[in-house]
């Protein structure tokens, strides 16, 4: 196999980024309990208090993260398809619209997750570091 059809670094670190969010989306809809531990410790209060205070809470927060969960899947089918097409092609306005794509999904999770100081913290901004490096290889050429 002849090293053009190699897809560049940049493109498969961004669809490595896709597959990723791909995995946060399915546990948002399908694994994430409605409240975490940390959730009651950024409110102040226990999770039960929580429960107490508004029984159906439980209920309304699963239908949320359904519909989160189905946005993050979403939103990594398709850097995973730009991945592989458009920014591997290096098409006119692709590298803007998966920085942003990064900035607006990884990025804001990564940073809410920080301001709150969740504990999965550090995966989240590594995963956003990992974008980053794929953009800086992307306008390097690579």
């Amino acid at each position: 196999m002849s090293g053009t059809n190699r897809a560049p670094l940049s493109a498969v670190v961004v669809g490595g980024c896709g597959l990723i969010l791909v995995g946060i989306g399915l546990y948002f809809c399908w694994l994430r309990p409605a409240l975490l531990p940390e959730d009651a410790r950024y409110l102040g209060a226990t999770l039960e208090e929580l429960s107490d205070a508004a029984p159906g809470i439980g209920n309304w927060l699963n239908l949320v993260f359904w519909v989160l969960g189905g946005y993050i899947t979403a939103t990594g089918i398709l850097t995973v398809y730009l991945a592989a097409t458009a920014f591997r092609a290096r098409v006119r306005g692709a590298g803007v619209a998966v920085a942003l794509a990064g900035v607006f999904s990884i990025g804001s999770m990564a940073v809410v997750n920080v301001l709150i100081d969740s504990d999965f913290k550090v995966p989240l901004v590594a995963v956003a570091a990992l974008w980053g490096v794929a953009m800086v290889l992307y306008w390097r050429g690579r």
